[in-house]
């Protein structure tokens, strides 16, 4: 199916060293990565089985020098990418980068939300996404989109009014307030919360499926990455953890319980 205004539809990351990255993250997500024959820069696509699922974008020295540091970045559809920036910046968010076009890909910018949370826009060309499991689990893809803003309301009013989100619900979190979950067509897509003090930026973390949350964790640990918070139990039975990765990538892990 084609993808619609508001969907997540790829994942990239952006690394200091892209062997390292993809023999980290092979293994503990079931990926295989092969090149994309992009010109002039290092560019993977890694895939779960036969779908290919995230991007490897190993950065150039003129990129780190102006400020790109390794990360996880979403791209979220949009039906016309002139029309949605424009919105966006009419909204307070703002443009670093593009609109650039691939052919069979499509166009796309990376932007940022008026707190700073930086993604991508894109007009995608050709078959519908399978990144994000909007229906059902599927190991190797993403589950969860989160973003930790400093402005909870003035996000809401952002996505919302850009995309079409919905809020689906929320949960009361304690001091750290409401935990407010999102909807768009007809699947829930991921949740925004109020950045805490000692949460160094507003964000978007994205959550990768794997079959068994423990193995993970022991994976992380003796595999160059570090476990920042969790493994802790949510709603449903499942449970999350935050790392970063060895080049200093900030990822997101869910999974059950084995046994």
């Amino acid at each position: 199916m084609a993808d619609k205004q508001g969907d997540f539809v790829w994942y990239e990351l952006m690394t200091s060293d892209a062997d390292a990255a993809q023999a980290f993250y092979e293994p503990l997500l079931g990926w295989k990565f092969a090149g994309s024959g992009t010109p002039g820069m290092d560019y993977r696509l890694g895939s779960k089985g036969d779908t290919e699922v995230v991007g490897l974008l190993e950065l150039t020295g003129d990129m780190t020098k102006g400020g790109a540091r390794p990360a996880w970045i979403g791209y979220i559809a949009v039906d016309d990418i002139d029309v949605s920036l424009a919105a966006l910046k009419d909204k307070g968010g703002q443009l670093f980068m593009g609109p650039n076009h691939l052919d069979g890909v499509g166009h796309m910018a990376m932007v940022a939300d008026p707190q700073g949370a930086p993604f991508y826009l894109m007009q995608p060309e050709g078959e519908g996404s399978q990144s994000f499991a909007k229906h059902e689990p599927r190991e190797g893809h993403c589950a969860w989109n989160e973003l930790v803003s400093a402005d909870q309301a003035g996000a809401h009013a952002f996505y919302t009014a850009l995309f079409g989100w919905e809020k689906a619900d929320s949960m009361d979190m304690g001091e750290m307030g409401s935990y407010d979950i999102y909807s768009t067509d007809d699947y829930t897509l991921g949740a925004i919360m109020q950045k805490t003090a000692e949460m160094p930026a507003s964000m978007w973390s994205y959550y990768f499926r794997v079959p068994e949350i423990d193995a993970a964790v022991d994976y992380v640990k003796t595999n160059g990455g570090q476990v920042i918070n969790g493994p802790m139990e949510i709603p449903g039975g499942e449970y999350v953890f935050n790392a970063i990765d060895p080049q200093g990538a900030m990822f997101s892990i869910i999974g059950k319980k084995g046994g």
